[in-house]
This record gives structure tokens, C-alpha cells and sequence, in this order.
């Protein structure tokens, strides 16, 4: 990408708002290096970067980035040998702790969310505790070596401080002697040359003997060592050159084991710079409200609600602009200040933008084009230097770009052909156009030109658009407005402004008559399009009015559904509550009749309570915890049906379940506690049923509290109503999933027991049957073992 494009567009205003964002000098200097790729892939990788960065951000607020510093040059120079300074070693030392606590975020937030480039990023990165560790247990964060960082460092401060004191308490005898004080310009005790000295009266200079450092501006104030204090001043100055060399020596030591590392820290600090880099493209994009574009290599671009981001929100009006599906070329007409300028600028700036991996100022799932170069003759450019007019500084540019271009470029030109006579300019400009158009460019372009509407209303490919201006206001709208030409508006500005109607009528007299009936058709169009707008616009609200209100009917709908569920709930728990209060009195009304007869030795006959008691439970309501699900729909016609589709049989009005098929025309349906053959055309396939195994039909008949008794006692009924009653609790045992069941038939003659063991040797159901054994009943019960 040329740097006169980027120039041109402002790029740099952009670099320096992206800067702002960055928190490390690293990060700052590679924004500096920021460029358009035009790289498809690359472009797309550095948007989902930034995408994760504006995740983190968005859930776990801002980076760490405290404490990391461009460290690059210390490192460089240990790498050939010179000695770190106690500034530059703690500066590392704080960036690999940087480092470190950043890796450990940006893992943790991976560990929680997904975001594998920044991860991969800190992948590469390594620790480096140990010389962290070894750094800061001798520097402080005040950069000053610790007297710990060695013992013999130790030593050296502590006879520091020793002979300090010493000279101290003999200079200190010596000020607060009367006699010495007359002499002294102040009785304070100073350092010069790094050795200490008093400021003594220039007339008393012989009285003290010892050493001069110094003296005041004036003359009158010597500065003066004692020769009392000369050898203690002497012996703390070679103290001080032995700490120095032991500092010297701790530093080098300090800074081999960076050496060692050198490799390391300079790729963590490539990293470091990576991370900052992103982060900062993110808070960016927080900043201009800003969205993450869906890009494109097609040389398609659909921009929602634009705005220039180097222009105030409040002020900037956003614009639509569609290119590179119905038409290629878009020619912006209308009155000067309509925006038109910054519309081109804005369609460049944001791809330029976008190509360097930053999110652009516009709605979500915008479409952009990755190009292989955009190109944009825009403004002023004459050149007195180069003799240049404004045309031909317009068209040096044109010409440049026109070598250049590819398909796959975007080209911005403003105020094509201007500069010259309107016939030819506006001649050239189509030219240019045309050109253009059949080389497969992207095109927008501006003009004053009425010959280019007219060209692009007749060519395929190339749309009018212009800016809105309002006749009203006598203001420009700044909106774009693609699919229609611009008007000139002098007619009807000059109108309002009060110019005489006779010059009117004159000056449009002079404008030929297809000149005019542009204007009008341009004028009609406008108006059809307003009035299109306003309808959309009611459209739209009352679209809005309408899925309001289905929201609101659905949700009534839904309440109404769970307040019908839970009053059919509630009945039917009061239903089973009365029948559950009949059976216990029932019960106790059987338990007083058997009590009266053996009372009365009247004969009652036992099976006919235990069919009544039977009879009374059944009668008891099924309890149907309905959930709402999805309404089912019945299939007529039904050919083939499987053990566990729920159908509809119509004869019956009822619904049931299928148990098993019959034959090739019936099946054998559950309806209720009855069995039944049913032939399928009958049937009616309800869609939605759960489509299970017979063994599962359970859950639909019985309810939690049903519980299935397996022993059928048979006593005191005749051979037919005891088979009936058999086949009905066979049937149940299989629907209850039990595998053994007991039949209670007495032993009597024995005509009850053969033929129930008869019908049960013939029975589907039955795997096996035989008598009870001992503590079973014996030959009174017969046990069946079911399939």
C-alpha cells in the first residue's frame, strides 16, 4: 500500500488514536510499523485477534501490562559484553514479572473462553523466575543495590557507616566550641568532593589547617576539611571505591545470567509487544463504538450506518454504501459542502482499517473487500512549484493510478474532469469512467458533471447516487443516496433566497429543454422516493407493532396453557382424592359386611367384594402431568404403524396406543384398560407420539402412584370370567415390565386350576407356568413366567 494514499485518507490521525490505547512502549512501537495487508488470510487473523482482545475486555476488563518495558537494548548490549546498570536490570527483572502475571491472565481466561491466538501468543513466551528472583533480592524498586546482595557488600557499607559517624562526632565536638564557632560562617557541617568539611571565615582559613575544597561565589566562605578528620576522610573514601568495585562486580554477575537468557527475553518481548499491540486495537475499537466487519476477497463491500471515525459522533451522519454485486462503479453528484468528500474518505479509511485488522465504525456484519490496492485522486493538489494547474495535478494523479490499478482494486476519485471546460472534462470523465468499469475496478466517484447521470442511468453496471439537500433548510442532509442523481437545487435556492421571478424565468428559458426534463425526471424521483422512505418507515413501525403483539398474544397463549394444565392438575387430584376417600370407606363398609356375616353366619360371596373393590379402582382418574410441547398433528391414510405410536382411532373417538400388529390389515390397539384389533385404515398416526417399545406404553397409562400387584386371586369365579380376568392381568404384568406373576385359583376339583393352566400354556405372554411351591400356596396357586 502506497504512503500517498494513506496520507490522503488520514491514516496517521487513526495510528495516533491507536497509540493512545496502547500501555507499553512496545506496543506503541509497533503501532508506528502498523500497515494495510492485502493479504486475504492475514487480514482475517488479525481480526480475530483483535476480536479476543474486545472479548477479554468486554468480560475481564483491561490487561495486565504493569511493570513491562522495552527492554530490547539492555539486552542487545549484554549480548556483547557491556555491564546492565542497577536501572536497567531492575527493568528487566519487572518485565519478566510482567510477563509472567499477563501469561497467567490471558490462560486463565483461555481455560474459561476460547481464545486460541492470544493463547498461542503467550505460548511462546517463557519464565524466568530464577534471574527475576536473582535481580530483585539485590536491587530494590528504588533502583538502589541492597546491602544484602552480598556479604562482603554488607561489610563494606557497615564500616561506612562507622567511619560516617566517627567524622560526624569529631566535627560536631568541634562547631559547638564557642571559640570555634566565631570562626565558622555557619555551625553546620557539609560535604564537597564527596569528603566532609566546614565553611569557614576566609580570615581564619590558617586556624584549622587541613584541606580547602571550596569556596563561596563571594570569597568570604572557605570550605575546609580539618586535618583532624584527613585520614578519616581518606579511609572512607577508599571505602567507597571498594563499594563501588563490589557493586561493579554484583552488576556483571547480574548481567551474565541475562546474557544466558538474552534469546528468550527477546522473543518474549516480541510477544509482549504482539499483546499490547491487539489490546490496544481493542480499546480502540471500544472507543469508536466500532464492530468487527465480515470481509470478503469478491471485491464486495456493504457498508451499514458508516461513520468517519476522525469526525464527532454527534455530528457525523452515517451512510449506506452497497458495491460489487449489481453494480461496480457508483457517481456521486450534487451541490458542493453535501458530504460527498467524506463519503469517499470514509469508504477508504474504513477498508484501509479494516485491512490492518481494526474494527470499523459501522453496524454489525458489515461486508468488506480485501483489495489488493486502494487509490483515491481527492482535494486540491495544484502545484505552483511544478507549474501545475488543479487539472492537470488531478490528472497527473489519474494517470499514475491508471498504470497501477488491478481488478481487484478500489479507486476514490473526486471531482473527476473538473478544472477544465465542462464539455471536455465532462467528456473525459466518462472516458475515465468507462475505462475504468472495463478493467472490473471498484469505482466510486464525484462529480458536477450532468452528462455522467445520464451516463449512469444507461450503463450496466454503474448507479447514480448524490447527496440530500433540503430545498427547505437550504442545507445539505449529508446522506447518501444510491439509485439517485443529484439536482443542481440553483433554480430553487435562488427562489427562496428572493431572487426576482423574471430572472428566472429567463435563466431556466436558457437551459435546453432535455436539460429540463432531466432536472424534472430527477426532481420526480426525489419526490417518489421520499415518499417511499416514508412509507418504509411506517412499514416498519407498524411491523413492529405487529410482533409486539404476537409476543404478546404467544405469551398470553403460553399462560393461558399452564393455567389450563394446572387447574385440569388440581381437578383431577381432587377427583383421585374423593375416589381414594370412597375406596378406604368402601374398604371399611366390606371389612363391616364380612365382620355381620360371620356374625349372622349369613354366606357372602367373597369374589364378588373383590370385583366391586377391583371395579372401584379403576375407577380412579389418571393423573396427567402435561408439559407443553409442540402441538401433534394426526396423519390420515396410516399404512404402517410401530409397537408405541400413539393413533387416533376415529371409530372409537378415542386415542390409544399401538400394542402389536395383528395381520397385515389390522393391529392390536391399547385403549384405555382394553385390548382391541383395529384395522389400519381406521387409524390416524398422531406425529410427535415418543415412539417406544410396548414395555414403555407404562409410562403413559399408569400413574406414579398405581403400583401393579402381581398375585390374581381367583377364588369363587366360574372358568370364563377367571380367564378374562387372566388375559387382562397378563396383559398388565407385561405393560408393568414384571417377570413372574401368581394366580390364586384354590384347589377345589381342579376344573379352575386345568383350565387357566391350559389357557396359560397356549398364552403369547406366558414363557412357562407351574404349581406354587412350599410358602407359595402349593397346588392352589399357579406361577407364570412372562416373556
Amino acid at each position: 500500500m502506497n504512503s500517498r494514499i494513506l496520507k490522503t485518507m488520514e491514516f496517521d490521525k487513526i495510528l495516533n488514536k491507536l497509540s493512545r490505547h496502547a500501555a507499553t512502549t512496545l506496543g506503541k512501537n509497533k503501532v508506528e510499523e502498523l500497515l494495510p495487508s492485502t493479504q486475504y488470510s492475514e487480514v482475517i487473523e488479525l481480526l480475530k485477534a483483535t476480536d479476543e482482545a474486545a472479548k477479554v475486555q468486554r468480560l475481564k476488563g483491561s490487561a495486565p501490562f504493569g511493570g513491562i518495558r522495552d527492554i530490547s537494548a539492555a539486552i542487545h548490549r549484554s549480548r556483547i559484553g557491556g555491564m546492565l546498570n542497577i536501572q536497567e536490570l531492575l527493568d528487566i527483572a519487572n518485565t519478566i514479572y510482567g510477563a509472567g502475571r499477563l501469561k497467567k491472565f490471558i490462560q486463565r481466561f483461555h481455560d474459561e473462553f476460547s481464545i486460541p491466538l492470544l493463547f498461542f501468543l503467550v505460548k511462546q513466551m517463557t519464565d524466568h523466575k530464577a534471574v527475576e528472583n536473582a535481580i530483585k533480592m539485590c536491587i530494590n524498586e528504588q533502583a538502589e543495590m541492597m546491602d544484602s546482595a552480598s556479604p562482603e557488600l554488607s561489610r563494606i557499607r557497615q564500616q561506612l557507616k562507622t567511619g560516617e559517624t566517627s567524622i560526624r562526632e569529631q566535627l560536631e565536638r568541634m562547631i559547638r566550641s564557642q571559640s570555634v564557632q566565631k570562626k565558622l560562617q555557619d555551625p553546620i557541617i557539609t560535604i564537597r568532593n564527596d569528603r566532609y568539611v566546614l565553611p569557614v571565615k576566609q580570615e581564619y582559613r590558617s586556624y584549622f589547617g587541613g584541606m580547602t575544597h571550596d569556596q563561596s561565589a563571594s570569597g568570604a566562605t572557605l570550605f575546609i576539611e580539618p586535618e583532624s578528620i584527613v585520614n578519616l576522610n581518606n579511609k572512607l573514601r577508599e571505602l567507597k571505591l571498594k563499594e563501588e568495585r563490589e557493586i561493579e562486580k554484583i552488576l556483571r554477575m547480574l548481567t551474565e545470567q541475562v546474557t544466558e537468557i538474552h534469546e528468550e527475553l527477546l522473543v518474549n518481548i516480541q510477544q509482549l509487544a504482539e499483546i499490547d499491540f491487539i489490546f490496544a486495537k481493542a480499546g480502540l475499537a471500544n472507543e469508536m463504538k466500532a464492530t468487527l466487519p465480515r470481509l470478503n476477497d469478491r471485491g464486495f463491500m456493504n457498508l451499514k450506518k458508516a461513520r468517519h471515525p476522525l469526525i464527532p459522533e454527534e455530528q457525523i451522519v452515517p451512510i449506506d454504501v452497497k458495491l460489487g454485486d449489481q453494480y461496480d462503479s457508483i457517481i456521486i453528484t450534487g451541490p458542493n459542502t453535501g458530504g460527498k468528500t467524506v463519503s469517499l474518505k470514509t469508504i477508504g479509511l474504513l477498508h484501509l482499517m479494516a485491512m490492518s485488522g481494526l474494527f470499523v465504525p459501522a453496524e454489525d456484519h458489515s461486508q468488506m473487500c480485501i483489495f489488493d490496492g486502494i487509490y483515491a485522486d481527492i482535494g486540491d493538489e495544484q502545484s505552483i512549484e511544478q507549474n501545475l494547474s488543479t487539472f492537470s495535478s488531478h490528472m497527473t494523479n489519474i494517470i499514475t493510478i491508471l498504470k497501477e490499478v488491478t481488478p481487484k482494486s478500489l479507486i476514490l476519485l473526486d471531482e473527476l474532469g473538473a478544472g477544465t471546460d465542462p464539455t471536455e472534462g465532462s467528456a473525459l470523465a466518462i472516458s475515465i469512467i468507462e475505462y475504468i468499469h472495463k478493467l472490473g475496478c471498484r469505482l466510486v466517484a464525484t462529480t458536477h458533471y450532468s452528462e455522467l447521470k445520464a451516463y449512469a442511468y444507461d450503463r450496466k453496471g454503474v448507479i447514480n447516487a448524490s447527496m440530500e439537500f433540503d430545498v427547505k433548510t437550504l442545507s445539505p442532509t449529508y446522506r447518501l443516496l444510491v439509485g439517485v442523481p443529484g439536482r443542481s437545487n440553483a433554480f430553487a435556492i435562488s427562489e427562496r433566497l428572493g431572487l426576482p421571478m423574471s430572472i428566472l424565468k429567463h435563466a431556466k428559458g436558457q437551459v435546453n429543454e432535455q436539460d429540463q426534463q432531466v432536472e424534472s425526471m430527477i426532481a420526480s424521483l426525489e419526490e417518489n422516493r421520499i415518499s417511499a422512505e416514508n412509507d418504509r418507515i411506517k412499514a416498519e413501525k407498524l411491523r413492529k407493532e405487529v410482533e409486539q403483539l404476537q409476543s404478546k398474544v404467544k405469551d398470553q397463549q403460553i399462560r393461558f396453557e399452564e393455567q389450563r394444565e394446572k387447574m385440569m392438575q388440581k381437578a383431577e387430584e381432587e377427583a383421585r382424592e374423593a375416589v381414594t376417600k370412597a375406596r378406604k370407606e368402601a374398604d371399611q363398609i366390606i371389612s363391616d359386611l364380612r365382620k355381620l356375616a360371620m356374625d349372622e353366619k349369613t354366606s357372602i360371596k367373597e369374589h364378588k367384594l373383590i370385583e366391586t373393590k377391583r371395579q372401584l379402582e379403576q375407577a380412579e382418574p389418571q393423573l396427567t402431568k402435561n408439559k407443553p410441547t409442540k402441538s401433534k398433528i394426526r396423519i390420515k391414510g396410516v399404512k404402517k404403524v410401530n409397537p408405541g405410536d400413539e393413533v387416533y382411532v376415529a371409530s372409537f373417538s378415542q386415542k390409544g396406543y399401538v400394542v402389536e400388529e395383528a395381520n397385515e390389515k389390522e393391529v392390536v390397539v391399547q385403549l384405555g384398560i382394553m385390548k382391541m384389533k383395529v384395522k389400519k385404515t381406521e387409524l390416524e398416526l398422531i406425529s410427535g407420539a415418543d415412539k417406544q417399545v410396548k414395555k414403555q406404553v407404562t409410562s403413559i397409562k399408569r400413574s406414579k402412584d398405581q403400583q401393579f400387584k402381581t398375585e390374581l386371586d381367583l377364588r369363587g369365579m366360574n372358568l370364563d370370567d377367571s380367564i378374562m380376568e387372566v388375559d387382562r392381568f397378563l396383559d398388565e404384568g407385561i405393560l408393568a415390565n414384571v417377570g413372574q406373576v401368581y394366580i390364586i385359583h384354590g384347589k377345589g376339583t381342579g376344573v379352575l386350576r386345568t383350565g387357566i393352566q391350559e389357557f396359560l400354556s397356549k398364552h403369547k405372554h406366558v414363557k412357562q407356568h407351574r404349581l406354587g411351591n412350599m410358602g407359595e400356596g402349593g397346588t392352589g396357586v399357579t406361577v407364570a413366567e412372562l416373556k
